[in-house]
């Protein structure tokens, strides 16, 4: 297959920063879309794959899945995009397309491993992919995403992992008008998922260890905001919510927030992967039936259908504009949270 060098920011190795290099993409084949990169989001995952923090992490790593542009060139057989569309790709550009999980639209989960954006196995050129942190990509078009002409692109970038990532849950357990539902957490996932969630009529409350946050979760459509650290106000919270965001990506304690669920329910993990500590305490579980679940970003008919419904919610993140030579100082700053609420690259950065 004919390919084509594009530059990208990436690491060789788990102990080096970012830095400019050069990758293959593939040509367009006639079901491909190729994508001038115009904004990318960055992700606490882009860090802890550059770093290896999971393990798995294939080098040279090229971060990137929350990425929007403008399309340049289109495969003959593709119906979908024209050249000069505003289209966006998010965490998946491939999955098997014949499983069960992908016929319900879930590729996320597809039974055979999706395709990640980057360091998911390459199925055209072999290897692994590159994500967002370059001048392009190329996408089949059932993976590529049409984004309302009305938002801002650099905010629209986050949309594509962190709020997709919230909305999955927000959808599968039918918030509606009046669900009472509560968010862990005001980051990157936190501050979409409290808008969203007001957006589909919910009243809203986030958890949050440290008083700070209170004007900005308010005006980001919180109707509450509860101090997670003071038994006081975690008591008058008592058997409140329908559902729980968690979208804390380091290890916690999820005892206090089960107290706070109503009969039947749902604490949803979106931002940890790891081992619970310390102990998850069952009893509360059991007498009140509730549940402690996960949720894995969303499948591309759920993203269109998020992007769809910001468009006309006028909905975007919080976000900073960087330079791609900044971003090492940025996944610094990212750890330390110094950041309201996203970093998001301008990809033109890449081209001084």
């Amino acid at each position: 297959m004919k390919t084509i060098q594009v530059k990208a920011y990436g690491t060789y190795a788990d102990v080096k920063p970012l830095e400019q290099l050069n990758i293959q993409r593939r040509e367009v084949t006639p079901i491909d879309v190729e994508i001038d990169i115009l904004y990318c989001g960055v992700c606490h995952s882009d860090l802890h794959t550059a770093r290896n923090d999971w393990g798995g992490s294939v080098y040279p790593v090229v971060p990137g899945h929350e990425i929007v542009g403008r399309v340049t060139k289109v495969g003959s057989d593709v119906t979908k995009f024209k050249v000069g569309d505003l289209a966006a790709v998010g965490c998946l550009v491939d999955s098997c397309r014949h499983c069960e999980c992908c016929e319900r639209d879930l590729e996320q989960y597809c039974e055979e491993g999706m395709g990640g954006t980057y360091n998911g196995y390459d199925r055209h050129l072999g290897g692994h992919t590159f994500g967002g942190y370059s001048e392009k990509v190329v996408v089949d078009e059932h993976f590529v995403l049409r984004v309302p002409e009305n938002l801002n692109p650099a905010a629209v970038a986050p949309i594509l992992c962190a709020g997709i990532t919230t909305w999955s849950p927000l959808k599968h357990w039918k918030v509606k008008e009046g669900s009472k539902v509560a968010v862990v957490g005001l980051g990157g996932l936190g501050h979409m998922a409290i808008k969203l969630a007001k957006a589909m009529g919910a009243e809203v409350t986030l958890f949050s260890r440290t008083p700070g946050k209170e004007k900005d979760a308010l005006a980001m459509g919180a109707k509450h905001v509860v101090i997670s650290t003071d038994p006081a106000q975690m008591q008058k919270v008592s058997r409140t919510f329908e559902l729980i965001i968690d979208t804390v990506p380091n290890t916690h304690d999820l005892n206090p927030y089960i107290d706070t669920l109503q009969i039947d329910g749902t604490l949803v993990l979106v931002g940890l992967l790891g081992e619970l500590q310390p102990t998850l305490h069952t009893a509360p579980i059991v007498v009140g039936r509730k549940a402690v679940a996960g949720s894995l970003i969303g499948g591309i008919a759920e993203t269109q259908e998020l992007l769809d419904f910001c468009g006309i919610h006028n909905i975007v993140s919080d976000i900073e504009i960087i330079n791609i030579q900044d971003i090492n100082v940025a996944y610094e700053r990212m750890l330390k949270s110094d950041v309201k609420y996203r970093f998001v690259i301008d990809m033109a950065s890449l081209k001084k």
